[in-house]
């Protein structure tokens, strides 16, 4: 399968022959598992100290003394004597199920099962339907891959980042990723008060200056090496918007999905 090469400019520069990779069946499925599970390797562990709100010497009073029988706060001649102690629902007493730092949050994943999902997430960055469905706006005559010279490797400043991404017909998606959502509730109480869009990512081989730009709004810059599901189906909803340089086509030669997937996928 080949594609059109483009320059940064947005002209055209011949054609490329695309790997393998390519050819790799649609599975959203696997792509969700694998998201998810990925994901779970950048969480921090949280939790409470287990003894909080019962380092407190309560005990309930029983019945007949026209009180609840909580456990109280014991002693006498100070303002703590005698308030509930040690129980959840009460001032200063315990959290009724609070977050556990041993609590098991890191998912495991096969090693053929996330190198399907990789693969299967490459291929879909050329569907158009899997494009466009997950918002991104994208110029009638532009064909899917989009694979670019190497001399986008070699951009260092975000606004000729921008001005070859323009070229290439994204200028719509640009824009629609710009524009800042506020946001409400606990979100915006804890300093979140706004998001961006995602935009277009774009892949790269190794030594790329480009990897130094992160000032665009939603725009992404990988190495081909480095790239994973986070980075091509965010929210674990393929396809993102992708431009790859060459040296990234030829990096992705090497990456393929397990054969004998494919053929349970084929039979």
């Amino acid at each position: 399968m080949k594609a059109a090469l483009r320059g940064i400019d947005g002209k055209d520069a011949g054609s490329v022959e695309l790997p393998v990779v390519f050819d790799t069946p649609y599975r959203p499925e696997v792509i969700h598992k694998v998201y998810v599970n990925v994901a779970s390797h950048g969480y921090q562990r949280q939790g409470r100290y287990p003894g909080a709100g019962e380092n407190v010497s309560a005990e309930s009073r029983n019945t007949g003394l026209g009180i609840a029988r909580l456990a109280r706060a014991r002693g006498e001649g100070f303002p703590r004597a005698g308030q509930a102690a040690g129980v959840a629902g009460v001032r200063h007493g315990r959290v009724a199920h609070p977050p556990e730092s041993w609590k098991h949050i890191y998912k495991k994943i096969n090693q053929k099962e996330k190198q399907l999902g990789l693969c299967s997430a490459i291929a879909a960055t050329s569907r158009r339907d899997l494009v466009e469905g997950r918002g991104h706006k994208v110029a009638k005559d532009v064909k899917l891959p989009i694979v670019v010279s190497n001399d986008i490797e070699s951009i260092a400043k975000a606004k000729d980042l921008k001005s070859a991404l323009v070229a290439l017909g994204l200028a719509d998606d640009l824009a629609r990723a710009a524009v800042r959502k506020a946001r409400s509730g606990t979100a915006r109480r804890r300093g979140r008060k706004a998001r961006t869009g995602t935009s277009a990512l774009v892949v790269v081989g190794d030594g790329a200056k480009a990897t130094a730009i992160k000032s665009l709004p939603g725009v992404s810059v990988k190495t081909a090496k480095e790239i994973s599901v986070l980075d091509l189906a965010p929210g674990s909803k393929p396809a993102r918007l992708t431009i790859f340089s060459q040296n990234a086509i030829e990096h992705l030669k090497e990456v393929k999905a397990p054969l004998h997937r494919i053929m349970e996928m084929v039979k």
